[in-house]
């Protein structure tokens, strides 16, 4: 039996969603392919909208800065989204913990379940400040920047959505000292 490690690609995947939303729940389930999930999703009417709710409100744990407010609003997602944890082998992937009622198989419920748990594991396994906002935007107001950044790094130091965002506020850093009294 393994723990299914649902932190890092279940944090991993929220925030691909809500970096870039999909148009339709085929996306949706598509992204949740791309990071393993393997169990399947019974179509049914608004899932797209719900998932999309869903992560609005997890958004708010990403925007949370203080933990223990971070932790509060968390700990809600989860009561709302999981059940106890319960072993399965659906699929013959071998023994793993789900974190989600039997029956709670539509996507909105088991994305919510997943997410809830992986964020909360992600969280206390690497740190809770390992989510944020990218750096670029909150630098710098007139930067349109608001991506999520979900820091899986070895240093756990991952301030930026991408490369491009740490060129750009680089850019202006050097920028700002050359037209400082005494700068470069």
């Amino acid at each position: 039996m393994h723990l299914n490690p649902y932190g890092e690609y279940a944090v991993v995947l929220a925030g691909s969603l809500v970096n870039d939303w999909p148009e339709d729940r085929e996306g949706i389930v598509s992204r949740a392919r791309e990071v393993g999930m393997t169990v399947d999703f019974p179509e049914e009417p608004r899932d797209h909208e719900r998932v999309r709710r869903f992560l609005d409100r997890w958004l708010t744990v990403v925007d949370a800065t203080e933990p223990q407010h971070r932790a509060r609003l968390l700990n809600a997602l989860m009561a709302e989204a999981s059940a106890y944890p319960r072993l399965t082998d659906h699929h013959d992937e071998g023994w793993h913990l789900h974190y989600r009622d039997d029956d709670a198989s539509s996507l909105p419920d088991v994305l919510a379940a997943v997410i809830s748990v992986g964020t909360a594991l992600h969280l206390t396994t690497r740190g809770m400040h390992r989510l944020a906002r990218c750096a670029a935007g909150i630098e710098d107001e007139a930067d349109p920047c608001t991506a999520v950044v979900v820091d899986v790094t070895r240093n756990g130091r991952q301030r930026y959505c991408s490369v491009r965002c740490a060129n750009r506020a680089a850019v202006r850093r050097h920028r700002a000292r050359a037209g400082s009294p005494g700068g470069a």
